[in-house]
C-alpha cells in the first residue's frame, strides 16, 4: 500500500466515524435534501474554508479540518441523493445509508488511484487554497448542471464532481495532517 492510500484510508475512516455518530443522532434525516441543498451545504463549508484561508479569522471555532470532512459526508450524501433520489420521508435505515457509504466511498476510492497515478500526484505540491478553490468550482458546476436538469453536453456529471469534491477534500486533510499546507 503507498503513503497516499494509507493516509487516505485512514481519513476515510475518520470521516465515516463522524457519519456513523451522526446516523445515530439523526438516522438519514437528510434524505429529504433536494440537490441544490446539498450543493449550498457544501458551498457553506468551502467558503467558509476559503473565508478563514483569507483572514486568518475563526470566530466560530470550528476547525477547517472538520469543515472539510463535512464536505467529504456531504459529497457522499450528494451522491446518494442523486443516484437514489430525494425523500419526502426518511425511507431508508441508518444500516442502508452506511452501505451506501461505504460503496460510493470505494468507488470514489477507486477513482483517486487512477487519476493519482496518472497526475502523478500533483496535489502533493498544490497550494491548499488552491484544493478550496477547485471544491468550490466543482460546487459551482454541480448548481449549474441541477439548474439544468443534471444533463450535460459533454462534462461529466455531478457524480464526478461530487467524487472530485471528496478526493480534493481528503488531499487537503493529508496536508494538513503532514503539515505541508501552503
Amino acid at each position: 500500500m503507498t503513503q497516499t492510500e494509507s493516509e487516505y484510508r485512514a481519513i476515510v475512516a475518520r470521516c465515516r466515524k463522524i457519519y456513523e455518530l451522526k446516523m445515530q443522532d439523526y438516522g438519514p434525516s437528510w434524505r429529504i435534501m433536494r440537490p441544490q441543498t446539498v450543493n449550498d451545504q457544501l458551498f457553506i463549508k468551502a467558503k467558509r474554508i476559503r473565508e478563514i484561508e483569507m483572514t486568518g479569522v475563526n470566530l466560530v471555532g470550528e476547525s477547517v479540518e472538520g469543515e472539510l470532512m463535512a464536505i467529504v459526508n456531504y459529497s457522499v450524501i450528494g451522491l446518494i441523493q442523486l443516484r437514489h433520489g430525494f425523500s419526502d420521508t426518511t425511507d431508508m435505515t441508518t444500516q442502508q445509508a452506511l452501505q451506501l457509504y461505504d460503496q460510493y466511498m470505494k468507488e470514489t476510492h477507486d477513482l483517486m488511484l487512477k487519476k493519482n497515478h496518472d497526475y502523478g500526484e500533483a496535489w502533493r505540491e498544490m497550494y491548499s487554497t488552491s484544493l478550496t478553490d477547485i471544491i468550490l468550482t466543482k460546487i459551482n458546476r454541480n448548481k449549474s448542471i441541477a439548474a439544468k436538469g443534471n444533463k450535460t453536453l459533454i462534462s461529466e456529471g455531478c457524480d464526478g464532481n461530487y467524487m472530485d469534491m471528496i478526493n480534493y477534500a481528503i488531499f487537503y486533510l493529508i496536508q494538513i495532517g503532514n503539515t505541508t499546507s501552503k
